[in-house]
């Protein structure tokens, strides 16, 4: 199975699951996602790899319109259904990959992604393709995973996330992508960092993680050296603390 069917596949089965989650249903990027398009007004976004939904269900309230774009028609129903039931009148659906956007030039005000970069194939390519279907003075928004900037703990946490999901690519250090925005044309910088609690069961079950590749990621921990588990700040459940970033960039 190609890797972009793999994604469809992954996240088309478990977009219920995606959508009724507490750590992508809330948290304070949300807000700051919400506060930064209402400072635009009328403005156009677009949600890129926008799973379930909720990072366009936040803006959308102050936004002209919102293209909810993703790789998984599942997760693009997922979205249909639930934005009818907020009353999100302004929220369109469109499905396909972060590298080719089927958009013209120059048509979005905000462009905007929420946990979704780490699954991209080519995210160079994904970030010209921003470019070119961004207004003149346009803003992005780019929230994801972080990868650790030492080579020891950034190791472990790839190795645990491909485990939990195989349709995982690589969580991006903050240095690589201000390298990624500035290469693709834009002046970036990191907005924010912050740390996000997982309770373990509840995140491989969202998965749909296999049992034998769950009991790898218990021995990966459990075997991990010292300073890898105080990092990750894991627990004897085997929950721990992912990084996470807020890119903005013009």
């Amino acid at each position: 199975m190609k890797h972009h069917d793999q994604v469809a596949d992954a996240f088309g089965s478990t977009a219920a699951a995606y959508l009724t989650s507490q750590t992508h249903a809330t948290g304070a990027d949300l807000q700051t996602l919400a506060e930064s398009i209402a400072a635009t007004p009328g403005a156009r976004v677009l949600d890129m790899g926008c799973g379930a939904g909720h990072a366009s269900f936040a803006v959308a309230p102050h936004a002209k319109e919102v293209v909810a774009y993703d790789i998984a028609p599942q997760m693009l129903a997922t979205v249909d259904g639930a934005a009818k039931e907020r009353g999100l009148a302004n929220i369109r659906t469109q499905q396909g990959a972060a590298e080719t956007l089927p958009f013209d030039d120059h048509s979005f005000d905000w462009i905007i992604s929420r946990m979704s970069a780490h699954h991209w194939h080519d995210v160079p390519l994904a970030l010209a393709e921003v470019r070119r279907v961004l207004k003149p003075g346009g803003k992005v928004l780019f929230i994801d995973i972080a990868g650790a900037d030492h080579p020891l703990l950034d190791t472990h946490i790839q190795a645990v996330e491909v485990l939990r999901d195989g349709s995982h690519i690589r969580d991006y250090r903050a240095d690589e992508w201000i390298a990624f925005f500035e290469a693709a044309g834009f002046k970036a910088s990191i907005r924010e960092r912050w740390r996000i609690a997982i309770e373990f069961s509840s995140w491989v079950a969202r998965m749909r993680t296999p049992e034998p590749r769950v009991v790898a990621i218990r021995s990966l921990w459990s075997n991990s050296p010292d300073e890898v588990r105080q990092y990750f700040d894991v627990q004897e459940d085997g929950s721990f603390k992912l990084d996470a970033l807020m890119v903005e960039a013009q």
